[in-house]
């Protein structure tokens, strides 16, 4: 009897291994900014693409690539910066050949009218979000802002970390910080907290999104398709849509 039951478990277990994966489904790890430009064309693609079915992850850049590193189920992702992707490529976690370039964006600080009109002005407020820096680009990107304006030191105590940059964000609609440091594209997004300046460029480097498939993604039909899709001047014409620039 033992011997039958190890047979039948045996053979479970090889059925198990031997089923195809789940067809159509695609995993998507994307930067929180990215959400509405991603929900669209995903969107759009599943409309065209019968039993295709998206799986969506938003959240900090360094965040997802940690759960990529982990084993978590991933076919394409996208980053704010350079900075993860490069990671994930020295973990062997990224098809090479695919990683480009998506889109591109810029800092800005917002909040309530009147708060602040430049760098300086930060000093004299008393709560500030950013981005956590070991996770998040957006909050990286202001650190570096804060060093080369020579305001870090006299800011310090004033950070209030977020998850991620939409999180910067909902503290600033609800009136819980002064500011926060946020993309470009996410003000446009907000009902109450307004774009009260732009950092100057040339104190951080300049926000980027780059894109790759997983080793897994790779082997996926659909999201090699998706993957390409992305590339597409439909896809270029969402992303200026919702504020991003293609160069």
């Amino acid at each position: 009897m033992k011997n039958i039951i190890r047979m039948l478990i045996s053979l479970f277990c090889l059925l198990i291994l031997a089923a195809p994966a789940v067809a159509g489904d695609v995993n998507l790890f994307i930067a929180a900014s990215l959400k509405e430009v991603i929900n669209e064309l995903s969107d759009s693609f599943a409309r065209k693409s019968p039993g295709v079915k998206f799986v969506k992850n938003y959240g900090a850049s360094g965040a997802l690539v940690k759960q990529i590193e982990n084993g978590a189920p991933s076919d394409v992702f996208i980053s704010a910066n350079l900075e993860w992707m490069e990671y994930l490529k020295n973990k062997n976690l990224a098809e090479v050949s695919s990683i480009g370039n998506f889109t591109y964006n810029a800092m800005v600080f917002a909040g309530a009218p009147g708060k602040a009109s430049s760098m300086r002005d930060l000093i004299k407020l008393e709560r500030i979000a950013i981005g956590s820096p070991k996770s998040v680009p957006a909050g990286k990107y202001a650190t570096e802002a804060f060093k080369k304006a020579g305001i870090d030191k006299q800011l310090g105590k004033k950070l209030v970390m977020a998850k991620d940059v939409r999180e910067c964000l909902m503290y600033a609609e609800r009136g819980e910080v002064d500011g926060a440091f946020v993309y470009r594209t996410d003000v446009l997004q907000a009902k109450q907290a307004k774009m009260l300046f732009t950092v100057p460029q040339e104190l951080y480097p300049r926000v980027t999104y780059p894109m790759a498939m997983t080793g897994e993604g790779a082997k996926n039909r659909d999201a090699t398709a998706f993957f390409a899709y992305l590339q597409s001047d439909e896809a270029k014409r969402v992303l200026l849509k919702y504020g991003f620039s293609s160069r």
